[in-house]
């Protein structure tokens, strides 16, 4: 009776479900404080109540969960002060694809993706789920453990669970050393402490397949090549880094977020070095400007996960498809959505003329630094608008902001404002010795506490676990969406941002343009915005500014203007054109001498066709 009863037939399916789920338990030990908290993941547990010891605690001071004596019930999660325990539901078809886990209750990674001659790879995801863990296994650096933290496999052992799989060959060329790899490490800004001495020196060590002359050339390092490596810029030692991967003689290449520190120019010329050099290698790119990641990439495996407790890796898709899936967050194949909407760009730009008054007018701006001069012609920045600010490192965009903001005094010309200026400065110098609560509400007690700032800054900045964090200790994304929120939370008229999508990654840009605009929207105030990345200038921009000039020796200002103009000038200038994708209407970047390029160049659109 039970195969005719519709009822009994739901519970049987339902029952058949969740036979199927695998659940692990992960508890992000840096949020863990069990000296401040009365243990209430012990305390509460229902299992714990009847004399079933889900959780003990550990030699180093840390609840253990036993993960298959846990219901899943969620309690210990909600009730955890610090949020710092995570139950997550898997389909169970990944318990035989786990790639690596890092010790009990830690952060696991499950599949992997695999580099193919003749093209791009590119991985797409947050930060903190396992994309660099990814690329230190692809290249040998770290030998995956199959979960087994307690009793690491060997290498043949690896190679027998990839048996009969693409990772198969590959893993095996690497671990026989067949093949050579070559890596362009995330954070570059390390580089001086890996080499003491000067560029020169280092790419001498490297130069194999290119040579230190052809490098200059390509890199653009004639300034730098006899400086030392503590006395460059990260876009100076981002290019240097660049180029000491790239000289290397090497089968496959690693890039770990290749355009950070890189203005719009130098990120689209990466781009195609990296493509010429996919043709005859197998390369593989993390990237997070989805502009630049849809021009160089042919395939992309997307990761979804949660930040400190797993990563998965899907299979690769093609560029297109794979990044509207991302924006999209919703895996038709796998059924799982990790985004709750999707995130929209508007087809057309916004409105031109804004019947606002004036806020900030300034004429003939000069300054004379010796070796840079720069110039900024007449221009007027209207009450609650948002101004981005685009052009080529070194041109003077910085310097015009700290004019604006009354840190640097113009040689000539009128800044026209009483106004109160808050200023997120490029360059973030971690130097305040509490906490970042402590900082919150020191320099911006009131503003800190409204409901207004918690609803529309801190959370979808996430910034709600790092409030018990040192600022000294936070990492460089944490860093930056502190800096942003500390921005936000000062009271003033306009708001200067320098850089803010630095060390972001994706779905952290995307949240902080909505955060920024929204802000401005429902406060009435005004913001500048510096930035490279052309997604998240698209969505927190209402008009544009454009500098150009010689980087390094002059630059000249012009604007704001209305987007359509300001958007063509600065793309003019690059030799780029967008279109928009059919889909999500998101920029994506023609093909140099495609149809579309050749018709829109003819058009003089280069952005909103």
């Amino acid at each position: 009776m039970v195969g005719w009863c519709p009822f009994q037939s739901l519970k049987l399916i339902n029952q058949i479900h969740i036979g199927v789920d695998m659940r692990i338990a992960a508890l992000l030990k840096d949020r863990c404080q069990t000296r401040k908290c009365n243990t209430e993941c012990m305390r509460f547990c229902p299992k714990m109540r009847t004399g079933v010891e889900v959780i003990v605690m550990g030699e180093r001071g840390k609840p253990i969960i036993s993960e298959e004596l846990c219901a899943g019930c969620g309690i210990c999660v909600h009730k955890c002060p610090f949020d710092a325990i995570k139950i997550i539901g898997l389909a169970d078809e990944l318990k035989g694809e786990m790639v690596h886990q890092y010790g009990e209750n830690s952060f696991r990674l499950y599949r992997l993706p695999v580099p193919k001659k003749g093209m791009v790879t590119g991985i797409l995801g947050p930060n903190g789920i396992g994309k660099t863990t990814a690329i230190k296994m692809l290249s040998g650096v770290e030998i995956p453990n199959l979960g087994r933290y307690d009793d690491p496999p060997g290498k043949d052992e690896v190679l027998d669970h990839f048996s009969g799989t693409e990772m198969h060959p590959f893993l095996s060329s690497v671990y026989g050393g067949n093949i050579k790899t070559a890596t362009k490490p995330q954070y570059v800004d390390k580089l001086p402490q890996v080499h003491n001495g000067e560029v020169r020196e280092l790419l001498e060590r490297v130069e194999q397949r290119m040579t230190l002359d052809e490098a200059v050339e390509v890199f653009e390092l004639r300034e730098v090549i006899d400086s030392r490596l503590e006395k460059l810029s990260g876009g100076e030692l981002q290019r240097v880094a660049m180029a000491a991967t790239i000289m290397r003689d090497a089968d496959v290449y690693f890039f770990d977020e290749p355009s950070s520190y890189l203005d719009i120019y130098q990120r689209v010329k990466m781009a195609r070095v990296i493509r010429d050099l996919s043709v005859d290698k197998q390369v593989v790119v993390i990237e997070h400007d989805l502009a630049v990641l849809d021009f160089l990439a042919d395939n992309v495996n997307v990761v979804y996960g949660e930040e400190g407790a797993y990563g998965v890796f899907t299979l690769g898709r093609q560029v297109r498809t794979a990044i509207n899936v991302y924006l999209n967050g919703y895996l038709p194949e796998e059924n799982i959505r990790f985004r709750e909407r999707p995130i929209e760009f508007a087809m057309s730009p916004p409105r031109g003329e804004w019947v606002t008054g004036d806020l900030v007018s300034y004429q003939g701006l000069k300054k004379d630094f010796g070796r840079f001069a720069l110039e900024v012609g007449q221009g007027t920045i209207k009450i609650g608008e948002s101004v981005g600010i685009v052009g080529p490192n070194a041109t003077g965009k910085t310097t015009f902001v700290k004019m604006l903001a009354g840190v640097l005094e113009p040689d000539e010309g009128i800044v026209d404002a009483d106004i109160k200026v808050s200023y997120k400065p490029q360059y973030i110098t971690p130097d305040f010795e509490g906490t970042l609560k402590d900082l919150l509400f020191t320099q911006a007690f009131e503003v800190a506490q409204s409901g207004f700032f918690q609803t529309e800054v801190m959370e979808p900045l996430a910034l709600k676990h790092l409030l018990e964090k040192k600022v000294k200790n936070l990492s460089g994304g944490e860093l930056q969406r502190s800096a942003i929120a500390l921005c936000l939370a000062t009271e003033a008229d306009i708001y200067l941002l320098d850089e803010p999508s630095a060390y972001l990654d994706s779905n952290q840009r995307m949240n902080a343009a909505k955060t920024i605009r929204r802000v401005m929207e429902k406060s009435g105030k005004s913001a500048m915005v510096v930035d490279h990345d052309i997604y998240f200038l698209d969505m927190v921009s209402d008009s544009m500014m454009v500098f150009g000039g010689e980087p390094g020796s002059r630059g000249v200002g012009e604007g704001p203007m209305e987007m359509r103009k300001g958007m063509n000038r600065f793309l003019h200038e690059v030799d780029i054109t967008f279109r928009r994708d059919a889909d999500t209407h998101r920029p994506r970047i023609n093909k140099p001498e495609s149809r579309l390029d050749r018709e829109q160049k003819g058009k003089g659109e280069y952005y909103y066709a």
